[in-house]
C-alpha cells in the first residue's frame, strides 16, 4: 500500500469546485479532444459557471489534457526523453508481449486520488495497479516493480509522455530488464487505447455509481472492481472470456512450447 493511503490530506479544494471537476471528468471521459476552451464552453452551456482560466487550472490539477495534436510535437524537454511509439502495425498475440500504464482522476468526497494501473496488452488484464494524492512518479515505480515481481519481464512497455513516465527514475526500471520502452505520440488517444477503455469501464460501472468518502474506501472498492474486471467480467472481443483467462492460457501456451 502507498503510504499516502494511510496519510492522505484532503485536498484544500471547495464542495463547490469538486463537483465541477467530476463533470470535467464525465464529460472528459466522453470527449477527451477537449481543450480548456472547449471544456468551458461545453460546461457553459450545461448551466455551469466557468471561464477558459478556471477550467485550465481544473484540468492541470486533474492531470487532464486534450488529445488533439498541438504544434512543435517533437521537440522533447533536455531532461526527460521521448521514446518512438513501437505498437503501430504490430500484431500483439500473446500475453507478456506488451503491456500498458496509464494514470487517471478518482474524485472523492473530500479531495481526490489518482489511480495508475498496467495491463497486458493481449489479455486486458489488470497486472498492477496503484493510488496516491499527488502525481509525482514514486506511485507509478511501485506499480511497475510490483507487476515485474508478479508476471515477469514484458517485451514492450507502452506509456503516454507524461512527466511520471519519462523520467529517468521510472526508465531506469525498464533499461534494466532490458524491456523496450514505446511512447504515445503527443496528442494520439488510440495508441493507449486498451487503458482507456479500462479507465471508462471503471468509471461508468463503479467510480461514477458509488461515491467514494476517502482513499481506503475507494481502494477497497477500486480493487474489488478490478479483481471482476480480472476474473469475472467476460470481454466480447475475447470471444467472452475474462482477462486473466486468457492471460493465464497464452502463458500456459507459451511454457509448453518453450519446454
Amino acid at each position: 500500500m502507498h503510504r499516502s493511503n494511510l496519510y492522505y490530506e484532503p485536498q484544500p479544494v471547495s464542495s463547490e469546485e469538486l463537483a465541477l471537476m467530476r463533470t470535467i471528468d464525465e464529460t472528459y471521459l466522453r470527449l477527451p479532444f477537449l481543450g480548456s476552451r472547449g471544456m468551458a464552453q461545453t460546461l457553459k452551456r450545461q448551466g455551469h459557471r466557468i471561464n477558459r482560466k478556471r477550467a485550465r487550472r481544473l484540468m492541470r490539477l486533474m492531470g487532464l489534457e486534450s488529445l488533439a495534436p498541438k504544434p512543435n510535437l517533437s521537440r522533447s524537454h533536455p531532461e526527460h526523453r521521448k521514446y518512438p511509439y513501437l505498437l503501430k502495425n504490430v500484431e500483439v498475440t500473446r500475453a507478456n508481449q506488451a503491456w500498458a500504464t496509464d494514470i487517471t482522476y478518482i474524485p472523492l468526497a473530500l479531495g481526490f486520488v489518482y489511480l495508475v494501473a498496467i495491463i497486458d496488452w493481449y489479455s486486458r488484464a489488470v497486472l498492477s495497479w496503484r493510488m496516491s494524492n499527488t502525481l509525482d512518479g514514486g506511485f507509478c515505480i511501485e506499480a511497475l516493480n510490483d507487476a515485474l515481481g508478479r508476471w515477469g519481464t514484458p517485451d514492450i512497455f507502452n506509456t503516454d509522455q507524461g512527466t511520471q513516465f519519462t523520467s529517468e527514475d521510472f526508465t531506469a526500471v525498464l533499461k534494466a530488464k532490458s524491456i523496450q520502452i514505446s511512447m504515445d505520440g503527443k496528442g494520439r488517444c488510440l495508441d493507449n487505447v486498451f487503458v482507456e477503455r479500462l479507465w471508462r469501464s471503471l468509471k461508468y460501472e463503479e467510480v461514477y455509481l458509488n461515491p467514494y468518502d476517502g482513499p481506503r474506501e475507494a481502494r477497497t472498492a477500486i480493487g474489488r472492481y478490478l479483481g471482476y474486471f480480472n476474473d469475472d467480467r467476460p470481454h466480447q472481443a475475447l470471444g467472452y472470456r475474462t482477462p486473466m483467462e486468457v492471460y493465464v492460457e497464452s502463458m500456459a501456451a507459451q511454457t509448453r512450447r518453450a519446454a
